[in-house]
């Protein structure tokens, strides 16, 4: 028998419960299914960062030439190097 969820005054409140249940114990998951939401963009967040003149030169080239936002480009390398670098990391070692 699954434990009664208690009434959240707010999310906050809910949040802070979650954090520490184990959610085996109110919900059922023998019938969960996979859930897909194509349309949720994750949240971002705006930086500032220092380039070299010539780099942001030579960003803005690139991302001219593939008919992008220079920062949608840096984006994508971020997002590459930071896969490669984890993928390095975790693959077993040859040797």
């Amino acid at each position: 028998m699954s434990k009664q969820l208690p009434k959240f005054k707010n999310e906050d409140e809910e949040r802070d419960f979650w954090s520490k249940a184990d959610s085996s114990e109110y919900l059922d998951w023998s019938n969960a299914k996979p859930a897909l939401f194509p349309n949720l963009k994750p949240s971002t967040k705006a930086i500032s960062l220092r380039l070299p003149e010539s780099l942001l030169d030579a960003l803005r080239q690139l991302a001219n030439e593939r008919d992008v936002p220079y920062q949608s480009l840096i984006k994508i390398y971020l997002q590459e190097r930071i896969e490669e670098d984890f993928k390095a990391r975790h693959l077993p070692s040859a040797g």
